[in-house]
């Protein structure tokens, strides 16, 4: 990759405005398959240490052409074709306090950093919520991670909702982050979760396939929708133990959109117990912080090392209770 560039003068109907603006890194590439691809899927296949999110603001940017003529992500590439991607230098981390944080850790070494989140903790900061999240007590503990990933996600590989429990993989490097969001891309990662859910589904197990998207009445919300409108998203579940009215299930996601667990848990009829968003019943057995959601295993490759690693959290004592409580009951009759 060639170190800083600047635009050099060039015929004005060759470029958008915006390709080359300032300083930044240009790179070149040649399509080599015989069969056509889409721009931005290939881009993305590339080894260019650039997310697929950023990929897709590059091309929506004008900072991608193809034979010199401005690239847009369905363009189809053909053996031969030259590409060039202009990225500009990525903006600065605005100042995220760091903060003393009790953190529960299953596993650390220089590369990486495997918690067990505890419910009502937001990973993320965001705007206008930029204190005492994950990534504030992480700062706190790792102090070089502002130099990866980007904006207000530094190191983070993937998330979990705020009121959901368990494993969480947090890169200590930008090699180790590109490569764990690799793994997480092609499931080479594994992530396993246990849920209380309301009612006893049909079956011992099953899977439930359906297009995750914005809820067409609330944008607040997701929902199951037509292929068009979401992004694909797989789950597969087996029922663990019957509660009565209640079931406890574990999970394995194929993919892993936002909620996607609850949104498919709800669109099935089952909605998580607790879920504020996506359960309707608002009386519980007892008392909880937010969904009975807790991402119980997580398996995945060292980044470095390449050594298979499985980790696993034990369940948070609310849901603990919560399984007492329906056990009992379901006994009792």
């Amino acid at each position: 990759m060639s170190p800083h560039w600047k635009r050099p003068p060039l015929p004005e109907e060759t470029f958008t405005d915006r390709f080359g603006e300032g300083e930044g890194e240009l790179l070149t590439l040649a399509y080599p398959k015989p069969l056509p691809m889409r721009l931005d899927r290939w881009l993305v296949s590339q080894r260019t240490e650039q997310s697929r999110a950023r990929i897709q603001k590059f091309i929506d940017a004008g900072y991608v052409r193809v034979n010199g003529k401005t690239g847009k992500a369905k363009t189809p590439l053909r053996q031969g074709d030259e590409v060039q991607l202009w990225m500009p230098p990525p903006e600065p981390l605005p100042y995220l306090k760091p903060e003393p944080m009790d953190l529960d850790v299953l596993f650390e070494d220089d590369h990486l950093i495997v918690l067990n989140k505890p419910a009502g903790l937001t990973v993320h900061p965001a705007p206008g919520n930029k204190d005492g999240t994950l990534v504030n007590g992480l700062l706190h503990h790792c102090p070089d991670l502002p130099g990866i990933s980007g904006k207000l996600r530094p190191g983070i590989v993937h998330r979990l909702d705020k009121d959901t429990t368990g494993c969480i993989v947090i890169a200590k490097s930008q090699e180790a982050l590109v490569r764990l969001q690799v793994q997480i891309q092609k499931r080479i990662a594994s992530r396993e979760y246990f849920a209380v859910v309301h009612g006893v589904p049909d079956g011992d197990s099953g899977t439930i396939v359906g297009a995750i998207g914005r809820h067409p009445a609330d944008r607040k919300k997701y929902a199951v929708v037509s292929s068009e409108n979401g992004r694909y998203a797989c789950t597969h579940w087996t029922l663990v133990e019957r509660l009565g009215d209640y079931s406890l299930l574990r999970f394995k996601l194929d993919t892993g959109r936002t909620h996607q667990i609850r949104v498919h848990c709800a669109h099935m009829n089952h909605p998580v117990v607790g879920d504020p968003t996506y359960s309707r019943c608002r009386k519980l057995p007892i008392e909880l912080p937010g969904q009975a959601l807790h991402a119980v295993q997580l398996g995945l490759d060292h980044p470095i090392t390449r050594e298979r690693m499985v980790f696993e959290a034990p369940l948070p004592p609310v849901m603990e209770k919560l399984l007492g409580v329906l056990r009992r009951r379901a006994a009792s009759g």
